[in-house]
């Protein structure tokens, strides 16, 4: 049987869960919500990024992305700094949608699925 390891995991969600080479990451939030859209993307991707490498793999390796935007407005800047974190010719499959978000002063929620 197929080892399946889960990261800081609680009794709702993991943080990350690992299974035959795929990486799934929790929806992440910034850990600054006082920041704008372009701090909060720069913020979760930082936390993917921390998350990716930990599970031996890396932005570069990305399969699926689901965004979550609280102000379908704020998405072009959300974008620029999406686009500029990505690894060139290397766009996941991905959705972006407005949303209302659990926490009103959170902006960007972002959920990666990637591969080693």
């Amino acid at each position: 049987m197929s080892r399946i390891i889960r990261t800081d995991a609680n009794a709702i969600l993991s943080k990350a869960v690992e299974y035959h080479g795929f990486v799934y990451l929790q929806g992440m939030v910034a850990t600054n919500l006082d920041a704008d859209i372009t701090g909060q993307t720069k913020d979760v991707l930082a936390q993917i990024d921390a998350a990716l490498e930990q599970h031996g793999t890396d932005k570069s390796r990305l399969l699926q992305a689901h965004i979550w935007v609280k102000d379908i407005r704020d998405r072009d800047a959300m974008n620029a700094v999406w686009t500029a974190w990505l690894e060139p010719g290397q766009a996941p499959a991905r959705a972006c949608i407005e949303a209302n978000m659990a926490n009103p002063r959170c902006l960007v929620e972002i959920m990666i699925n990637a591969c080693k």
